[in-house]
């Protein structure tokens, strides 16, 4: 006999036995339950007078939360916002830097109209010169009062300044270099797609507007002058401004006054002065600021007194206490020649030199 729930057949074959309930897998959990449409009151509830026995439950919301759309919404307008700043932020980086382009340089001689004047005594000299009020050394090139640009911020600015005072300062005033001794000090300054025409400059000197080390730097012929005063009295300005969005230009104007004697003289020697006036246009990108570089653009010398026969591109050769301009001057200029440039000199005026 079977047992009390089975069928007086016995069970059928392939149906589950043991009194198993074939719905007996499925599994009515928590979520099942809260998502029907029909729900039965409870035993209080229907104790209630014409109550019915079950209710309808509003529709579960099959979309998203608030919570979560508040947050998509919030991650979209986090994402506008940083593209939108990305685009117009006054500092962007431009997608490629420009190559820096080559020197163009020019350097004037100025020959004295007369004889160099001369003093044992270089304060005297200083003294009764154009360059008595003029300051010592670096402090000769004060910053100015630097303002952030359209696309550059403060700190970028000064960068700009400082890299253009430091790199003028070492071609002007370090001793090592105005000797001819040293030239990486200023070198370390330039921007890398400028050394090649630099290290050029000093391995083939020629006075071809590009390849002239005394339009990179100051330096004098040590088989004729020395400083006599390492105090070198310079005075001159320094201006930042905006080229374009991805472009600063620096603009240096100074006259470095120097005095100098022969080579291996004694200290009692007569000393002279040398006056040179350099001119220098700076451009910096991005990297280059980055980089604590430069890109030297222009650079106009004049610097006297000098024989006009002389050579300048190499080396200046200053004439001394009581010397003066050799005569002759620069060779003629075919004007049907192509390559190379105009020999140029100048006359140095008399109020330029001391009052000895």
């Amino acid at each position: 006999m079977g047992g009390p729930g089975d069928p007086p057949e016995g069970t059928p074959e392939g149906a589950p036995g043991g009194g198993e309930d074939e719905y007996r897998s499925v599994v009515f959990d928590e979520s099942f339950v809260r998502a029907a449409r029909l729900q039965e009151y409870s035993a209080q509830e229907r104790m209630a007078d014409h109550a019915p026995a079950v209710r309808r439950r509003p529709p579960l919301r099959r979309g998203l939360s608030r919570q979560a759309l508040i947050l998509v919404l919030l991650v979209a307008v986090a994402f506008g916002t940083a593209v939108y700043m990305g685009i117009r932020h006054p500092y962007q980086s431009p997608g490629a830097q420009q190559p820096a382009e080559p020197l163009r340089m020019t350097v004037i001689p100025l020959a004295p109209q007369g004889k160099v004047p001369g003093a044992s005594d270089t304060a005297y000299l200083y003294a009764h010169s154009p360059a008595a009020q003029f300051r010592v050394g670096a402090e000769g090139i004060p910053l100015p009062a630097s303002r952030r640009t359209a696309h550059f911020s403060d700190s970028q600015v000064v960068t700009a300044l400082i890299t253009a005072k430091e790199y003028i300062v070492r071609s002007s005033l370090y001793p090592e270099v105005l000797t001819g001794e040293q030239v990486r000090p200023a070198r370390m300054l330039l921007d890398a797609d400028q050394l090649d025409q630099f290290d050029e400059s000093f391995e083939r000197p020629t006075a071809d507007g590009r390849h002239a080390p005394t339009g990179w730097l100051v330096r004098f012929d040590p088989s004729q002058a020395e400083l006599a005063d390492r105090k070198i009295r310079v005075q001159g300005t320094l201006q930042a401004a905006e080229t374009d969005s991805s472009t600063l230009e620096v603009t240096a104007d100074h006259t470095f006054v120097y005095a100098l004697r022969p080579t291996g003289s004694a200290d009692g020697a007569k000393a002279s002065l040398f006056t040179v006036r350099r001119e220098l246009h700076f451009r910096f990108d991005r990297d280059d600021l980055r980089l604590h570089q430069a890109q030297l653009a222009v650079s106009y010398v004049q610097a006297g007194p000098l024989s006009c026969a002389e050579d300048s591109a190499n080396h200046l050769h200053p004439l001394l206490a009581g010397q003066t301009a050799k005569t002759g001057g620069p060779a003629g200029t075919d004007p049907y020649a192509t390559g190379g440039t105009t020999a140029l000199c100048g006359s140095l005026a008399a109020s330029a030199q001391p009052k000895v």
